[in-house]
């Protein structure tokens, strides 16, 4: 039987850096921290469902449940020192549920949302906003329709705005955020670039093309 349901799906943007530069063991290191932090997010009836890699998937019978778990994530996540900038997807709809699997076109249309999602952002669909009890009381940027693969229609899609910061520092290595500039390394000859470790500083150096001065 179908029923309607409120889905979140997020991951971590820069994971594959980060496990490039910090190996398997950091990576799953932040993975079990991230997971720590959601289950802490959680609002209302939100359950995590499942946790592929470093995406997780959050369902819930309320979108306003769903989305106040996505605001504590956020204010949770968006500043904390030597962890990963977080994005995500949001939409409401129809699921089969199966064996506690889920099945049908949201599923697909979630994940299609959270890769329109750049790091730090929170998109959703216009289904997901039409399903709040008031919409009004949030704040919602329209990206504009766009259209996915398999769907005939073109959806239009919105970014949760808040008010929490994005402008913070990103180490340019292994993408891992950096809230305090006085405990980061410092590049030696561009003050405005840091790392949170003198081997991302080190890799920096080896990998970065050296700039000639030739246009």
């Amino acid at each position: 039987m179908e029923e309607h349901i409120a889905i979140l799906m997020a991951d971590l943007s820069g994971y594959t850096a980060l496990t490039e530069t910090h190996g398997p063991s950091g990576a799953a290191d932040l993975v079990e921290k991230y997971i720590s932090i959601v289950q802490d997010c959680l609002v209302g009836d939100c359950h995590l469902h499942g946790v592929v890699g470093d995406e997780v998937v959050i369902v819930s019978s309320s979108a306003d449940h769903l989305l106040y778990t996505t605001l504590l994530l956020i204010q949770h996540t968006a500043k904390k020192e030597n962890f990963l900038q977080v994005h995500g997807g949001l939409h409401y709809g129809k699921i089969l549920k199966r064996n506690n699997n889920y099945f049908g076109t949201t599923i697909n249309l979630t994940s299609r949302i959270t890769n329109q999602a750049s790091p730090g952002t929170f998109c959703c669909s216009a289904d997901y906003v039409a399903a709040l009890s008031d919409p009004a009381s949030f704040t919602f940027e329209s990206k504009g329709k766009h259209l996915f693969k398999n769907l005939s229609e073109e959806r239009e899609l919105f970014e949760l705005i808040t008010d929490h910061p994005k402008a913070f520092i990103i180490d340019p290595v292994c993408r891992m955020i950096i809230a305090n500039a006085e405990n980061a390394v410092t590049h030696s000859d561009l003050p405005d670039i840091f790392f949170c470790s003198s081997g991302c500083m080190d890799i920096y150096h080896r990998t970065k093309p050296v700039d000639s001065g030739q246009q």
